[in-house]
């Protein structure tokens, strides 16, 4: 198991190019925050509000982001294969040149 930030307010944090794997997020506050480059594979961030978060580049490879609030988030140049979006928020959401996402067939 990886860190637990779970209910956290990290609104602002840089984490930028972090090892994140299995960390947990749950329900945390992570709107504006920098994620770019992060490896957040196998991530735990049910319900964690990530609008405005900058997840440019982040590996997201098998993480679980059920219920979350994406509204603005860039995920440009993500790696989402085996990321589960179910019931996300993903209005105003940038996902160009995402790879693995759902609906690319």
């Amino acid at each position: 198991m990886g860190a637990d930030y779970a209910g956290q307010d990290l609104r602002g944090r840089d984490f930028r190019g972090a090892d994140l794997r299995d960390a947990s997020f749950r329900e945390a506050n992570l709107a504006g925050v920098n994620l770019a480059g992060a490896d957040l594979s196998g991530a735990y961030l049910w319900g964690a509000n990530l609008a405005g978060a900058d997840l440019r580049a982040a590996n997201l490879f098998m993480a679980n982001l059920m219920r979350t609030n994406l509204m603005g988030a860039r995920l440009d140049g993500a790696y989402l294969r085996g990321a589960d979006f179910w019931g996300a928020n993903l209005s105003g959401a940038r996902f160009d040149g995402a790879v693995g996402r759902a609906d690319q067939g």
